[in-house]
């Protein structure tokens, strides 16, 4: 059979729905357009210490820095989702609030998820009837305070319940970060010394284990005086051989590891784990392409220059955030072009309260992962995975059954954490998950009204 190839016209390429280079160019956006920052200096703006002293923690604060570029009503809305919705407080670097398109804070994508505003909101379904504040169940297998044991040769080790910056749909909600008026924050029992030691105690009678995420909160708030002895002693146990370091803090405050004495530590690691034969990496977690600016990009350079075997980025799918092919391929190609960051995963936001706004359903999901198929190197193709309840990151495509009218997947599994060791069935059985009602037909809304009127 004779096929016809595609061609080009007089004028370029055959049209695509998605054109590559999208963003043009790659610079540091200028601070001293912001009220707050006229006067700030390079040498303060890449300072940490500086970053960390001007981070935005209030309304307050966030009108003092923006002044007349923050809308009354935008403000008015913040205040008002903090006293009824957000179950994060705000905090937000400077360097992050400078990636804000300022001209038009209402529509912008990072705005959007880092000072939610009570407009923003769902009016109906604002919460589903299925949420919960530990969505994961990740507190459920701790094998010890903080060390969370779900798969069966991966562990995670939160280190910390504070970040740099709070994100509002914040996974760990349940711990991490303040207090505010609809959340109180669990915390941890144990001193961090002692949680240290009995993670490591841990892992060293756990053979089956081979890879430990670092995380939190944000290893970014953690003194590298902490963090480097705690990654050591995980490379002298013999059967880790991965080692995940989980910062959003790299691209948020990426001046923190543009320190020497943080450089110093990171390199002296990268060389014990290439003497080991570990694989150590840093993930971070970028949502959009906007939030990648210059000092991003250099401090991934150091980092791989150290020996670190790969940055990666695991980004969240969010509403009004990076929901369009066009949105995601923009944010990998420039990970990949401009940060050296590869894309690998973007998760399905997670059950937590007040999330519906943010969440997507899975068949929308499913559509994102194919319409941006074949424009990365195969590489470099991030995976949409939804983290399943109970059973684990699954690929969206990976789905047992879909009932799209009432918006209930359902999963399998093929292993057990250790809440069903010793349940037979755990491996036969299928789990849920749950799509936003707002996104269902009204029939399928009817239902969940019927089904919230009978509980």
């Amino acid at each position: 059979m004779q096929t016809t190839p595609i061609r080009g016209t007089e004028t370029g390429p055959a049209q695509q729905p998605f054109t590559y280079p999208l963003r043009k160019e790659f610079v540091e956006p200028d601070w001293r357009r912001i009220p707050g920052y006229k006067d700030v200096s390079e040498a303060e703006w890449e300072s940490a210490v500086w970053q960390r002293k001007h981070t935005v923690k209030n309304l307050k604060e966030l009108k003092a820095t923006l002044g007349a570029l923050l809308p009354e009503d935008l403000a008015a809305s913040i205040e008002r989702d903090q006293k009824e919705r957000a179950t994060m407080s705000l905090l937000i670097p400077p360097q992050m609030l400078n990636t804000m398109n300022l001209q038009d804070l209402w529509s912008d994508p990072v705005r959007r998820y880092m000072l939610p505003a009570f407009a923003d909101r769902l009016t109906d379904w604002a919460n589903h009837p299925k949420a919960s504040r530990d969505s994961l169940h990740e507190a459920d297998m701790w094998v010890v305070e903080g060390l969370t044991h779900r798969y069966p040769t991966k562990v995670l080790a939160e280190m910390l319940p504070t970040c740099p910056q709070y994100c509002g749909h914040c996974t760990r909600m349940d711990l991490v970060g303040n207090d505010v008026p609809q959340v109180q924050k669990h915390k941890f029992g144990i001193a961090q010394k002692e949680r240290y030691e009995l993670m490591l105690d841990y892992l060293r009678r756990t053979p089956t284990v081979r890879d430990v995420v670092v995380s939190g909160g944000d290893i970014a708030n953690l003194p590298i005086q902490s963090l480097e002895p705690f990654v050591s002693a995980l490379m002298d146990i013999p059967n880790i051989r991965d080692i995940r370091l989980a910062s959003k803090g790299l691209m948020a405050i990426p001046q923190h590891f543009l320190q020497d004495q943080v450089l110093a530590g990171l390199d002296r690691l990268a060389k014990k784990a290439v003497e080991r034969g570990v694989d150590l990496a840093m993930h971070t977690h970028v949502n959009n392409a906007q939030q990648l600016t210059p000092l991003v990009g250099k401090a991934v350079r150091k980092l791989l220059d150290m020996g670190f075997r790969d940055v990666r980025n695991q980004g969240v799918l969010l509403r009004g955030v990076n929901d369009s092919p066009q949105a995601l391929l923009d944010l990998c190609f420039t990970l990949l072009d401009h940060a050296k960051i590869l894309p690998y995963y973007f998760y399905m936001c997670d059950m937590i309260p007040n999330s519906e706004h943010w969440r997507l359903s899975v068949d929308k999901a499913q559509k994102l992962q194919h319409d941006i198929m074949g424009y990365m190197p195969g590489f470099a193709t991030p995976r949409i995975v939804c983290d399943v309840p109970f059973v684990g990151k699954r690929w969206v495509h990976q789905v047992a059954e879909y009932d799209r009218e009432r918006g209930i997947s359902y999963w399998t599994k093929n292993y057990r954490t250790g809440i069903e060791a010793n349940d037979p069935d755990a491996l036969n059985r299928k789990y849920e998950y749950f799509d936003p009602i707002d996104t269902l037909p009204e029939s399928g809304q009817a239902w969940w009204r019927e089904q919230q009127k009978a509980a």
